[in-house]
């Protein structure tokens, strides 16, 4: 490794242990971790603009390094969110603390995904200082880890403001590798209301358990039905759109007829029409046989279907700008397909072409003890070298 990039390595590391130390957990505020970013870019020459959430208590960042020989070339953006799942019990150190041992980093979001934010940030000064030939993007979001809420916010602004071409290289944990498809992501709640009583006289209730019950079976049925409409060439695996529910809730008493009860689920669709699919045969089900079931006892019984979040899946694309110019940085001519969603397809879909590569291992995401692997961190800084050259004018 050169000096110069061992003083970026060594500049990550700092940064990293900076993130670390922020604890933006899903759902709070991350206003000092942006703030702190945002810093750093100016301090370089960026210009960049906020988008929030209506709180404002949880924003996004988009950042610009301008070109200074502008020559046509795409402009590319390095994205990652900058919330982390929650810490359970059983670390072995301080989550919001940097720890090395040997050639791990450990901390919360080490390896999802602040580590590769720290890398784009350490070489911040390097871009400013050559004579870029392209814009340089820095897109830091919020909440990615609760059903891509942010990114949806900075996307819209993005269309707004007509960025809608470039490259785009999501930087979550791949070992570097480079991912070029994954399917959606769609989360619901649905929430049943209906009459209590006593369970002695079962017919003068309705039982908010008993129709979420009869709900999660239907959609157990659809499952079966997801599996016929796999593609024959379907890259994924398994190569159909998935459901399961996470959990029915409801009741108060063994002889109490439930009033209240809600069923969570989720369904990871290989193509949008799966899930428009689901969400009509389900909705279907719900208002056309089982609300008037529970209005002919309880006019006012009420069935209502919760969006979480719906994130967009990432597609597989011929002749990828994004993927072309990562295997010419790694060599890497390989793509892959993972299980887990990201803010990939957000980009994708408004044109953006669109690639997830970034340092670390997916398998340390969201664990006690999550960690990633100093040589992970030197991968990342050597990449973002390449990108340097090949964004300057010979």
């Amino acid at each position: 490794m050169s000096t110069e990039n061992n003083n970026l390595y060594k500049n990550s590391v700092e940064i990293l242990t900076d993130l670390i130390s922020f604890k933006t957990i899903s759902g709070e505020d991350n206003n000092s971790l942006i703030n702190y970013c945002d810093e750093i870019l100016k301090k370089n020459g960026a210009t960049s603009f906020k988008t929030f959430d209506q709180d404002k208590k949880r924003v996004n960042l988009f950042a610009t390094l301008k070109a200074k020989k502008p020559n046509g070339k795409m402009p590319i953006i390095l994205s990652g969110h900058t919330d982390v799942v929650p810490v359970s019990k059983g670390w072995s150190s301080d989550p919001f603390k940097a720890t090395i041992k040997g050639d791990k980093l450990y901390g919360r979001g080490s390896c999802d995904m602040k580590g590769f934010i720290a890398c784009t940030l350490a070489f911040a000064p390097i871009f400013s200082k050559v004579d870029l030939n392209r814009d340089i993007h820095f897109s830091f979001t919020f909440d990615e880890e609760t059903a891509c809420l942010g990114a949806p916010i900075l996307i819209k602004e993005l269309k707004k403001r007509k960025i809608q071409n470039g490259i785009c290289i999501v930087g979550e944990p791949t070992n570097m590798k480079i991912i070029d498809a994954h399917k959606g992501c769609y989360e619901y709640t649905t929430y049943f209301e209906g009459l209590a009583g006593h369970s002695s006289m079962p017919h003068k209730g309705v039982s908010a358990v008993e129709f979420a019950s009869r709900y999660a079976n239907k959609l157990i049925e659809l499952r079966e039905e997801l599996k016929k409409r796999a593609p024959e060439d379907s890259i994924f695996n398994p190569p159909f759109s998935t459901l399961q529910v996470g959990g029915i809730f409801g009741g108060i008493a063994h002889n109490v007829i439930a009033d209240k009860c809600r069923v969570e689920w989720e369904t990871r669709p290989v193509v949008k029409e799966d899930g428009v699919f689901l969400n009509q045969q389900i909705d279907k089900y719900a208002n056309e046989v089982l609300l008037p079931e529970m209005k002919k006892v309880f006019p006012n019984s009420k069935i209502k279907k919760e969006i979480i979040g719906e994130v967009t899946g990432f597609n597989r694309v011929e002749n990828s700008e994004a993927c072309e110019l990562v295997s010419s940085l790694t060599g890497d001519n390989s793509r892959e397909v993972v299980s887990f969603g990201t803010e990939a397809g957000l980009f994708q879909e408004i044109g953006i072409s669109t690639v997830v590569c970034g340092p670390g291992s997916i398998d340390q995401a969201h664990k006690v003890d999550e960690f990633i692997e100093l040589s992970e961190l030197k991968k990342c800084i050597n990449f973002l070298n390449g990108i340097k050259s090949n964004s300057i004018s010979n």
